[in-house]
C-alpha cells in the first residue's frame, strides 16, 4: 500500500462524520422552517406548498439527505446517525426564535445532555465491517434473519400507513414519527448499497448489467423512502411543535438505525462489555434529554428562579 493510500483512509471517517455533523445542522433547521411555512400558509388560508419559507426548508432537506448519503458512504451507520443528535439543539434555539417556542432551562440541559450521549455512543459504538464489494454487500441483504427483520418492519409500516394513521395521527405523535423512523431500515442499507453498486454500474464489465439492475431497484427504494418520510415529517409538522417532534423522531430513528445495521452489518459481535454499558448509558443519556425537552417544555422554568433561594417563614 502506497503513503497516499495509509494517508488517506484513515480520513474517511473523518470526512464522513464532518459531512454528518453539517447535514444535522441542516435537518435541525428544516422542521422549524417547514413548520413556519406551515403556519404561515394557514394564516393566509393557502396551501403551504406556495409558501417560500416551506420551500427553503424542502430544499435544506434535500440538502441534508444529500450530506447523509455522503456521510453514510465514506463512515459507518453506527457512527453517522448518532450525530443527528446535534441538530435537536440547533432546531430547538432556532425555533424559540422563528416559531417562538418555549425553551425553558430543562429543555436547554436536555439539549446538552442529547449530544452527550451522543459523543458517548460515538466513542463506543461497534465499528462496521470493511464491505468493499458489491458480492459482500449481496451476502449481508441475503441474511434471513436480516430478511424476516424487513418483513416485520413492512408488516409495522402497513399498519402504520393504512390502519393507524388516519385514525391516530392527529392525536399521538408517535404514529408519523413511527413511519418516519422504520423507513431507515431502507435508507441507510440503500444509501450504503448504492455507493459500491455505482461502482460497477456504469461500466463494460460483464456484470454491470446486473450492477445497474441492482443500482437502479435501490435507487428506487431509496427514493420511495424519501418521499414516504417527506410526506410524513409535514403531516407531523401541521399539528405538533417543530423541537418535539424532532426530539423524538430523532430517538426513534436512531435506535431502530442501529439494530437495522446491526443486523445486516452484524455489528455488535466484536462489541466488548464495557463498550456496550457506556453505550447503554449514552442512549439513557440522550433519552433523559428528549424527555427534558418533551415532558417541562411548557413549564416556565428558568435558572433565575432555579437559583433563588425561598424565603424562610417567620
Amino acid at each position: 500500500m502506497s503513503a497516499a493510500g495509509m494517508d488517506f483512509q484513515p480520513e474517511l471517517p473523518v470526512l464522513g462524520l464532518s459531512v454528518a455533523v453539517f447535514s444535522s445542522l441542516l435537518n435541525g433547521s428544516t422542521f422549524v422552517l417547514q413548520k413556519k411555512g406551515i403556519l404561515r400558509a394557514r394564516t393566509r388560508g393557502v396551501s403551504y406548498l406556495t409558501d417560500l419559507i416551506w420551500w427553503i426548508g424542502t430544499v435544506t432537506m434535500a440538502l441534508g439527505q444529500i450530506g447523509n448519503f455522503l456521510a453514510y458512504t465514506a463512515a459507518p451507520a453506527v457512527l453517522v446517525t448518532p450525530l443527528g443528535a446535534l441538530g435537536i439543539p440547533f432546531g430547538s434555539v432556532l425555533a424559540s426564535y422563528v416559531l417562538k417556542e418555549k425553551l425553558n432551562f430543562l429543555g436547554k440541559l436536555g439539549c446538552l445532555l442529547s449530544c452527550v450521549g451522543s459523543i458517548i455512543l460515538i466513542i463506543h459504538s461497534p465499528k462496521s465491517e470493511n464491505i468493499t464489494s458489491r458480492a459482500e454487500f449481496e451476502e449481508k441483504l441475503s441474511n434471513p434473519v436480516f430478511l424476516g427483520y424487513l418483513c416485520f418492519v413492512l408488516l409495522m409500516l402497513t399498519l402504520l400507513i393504512f390502519w393507524l394513521s388516519p385514525a391516530y395521527g392527529k392525536k399521538n405523535i408517535m404514529v408519523y414519527i413511527g413511519v418516519c423512523s422504520l423507513l431507515g431500515t431502507f435508507t441507510v442499507p440503500c444509501t450504503k448499497g448504492i455507493g459500491l453498486f455505482a461502482q460497477d454500474a456504469f461500466t463494460k464489465n460483464p456484470s454491470s448489467s446486473s450492477s445497474t439492475y441492482l443500482f437502479l431497484c435501490l435507487l428506487a427504494v431509496l427514493g420511495c423512502s424519501i418521499l414516504i418520510q417527506f410526506r410524513y415529517i409535514n403531516k407531523a409538522l401541521e399539528d405538533y411543535d417543530s423541537c418535539i417532534f424532532s426530539a423524538i423522531y430523532y430517538v426513534t430513528f436512531t435506535t431502530i438505525v442501529l439494530v437495522a445495521t446491526a443486523i445486516l452489518f452484524q455489528e455488535w459481535t466484536k462489541v466488548g462489555a464495557i463498550d456496550f454499558l457506556a453505550m447503554l448509558c449514552g442512549f439513557t443519556t440522550v433519552s433523559t434529554g428528549v424527555i427534558l425537552i418533551q415532558m417541562f417544555k411548557e413549564f416556565n422554568i428558568s435558572f433565575r428562579e432555579l437559583s433563588k433561594t425561598p424565603e424562610k417563614k417567620e
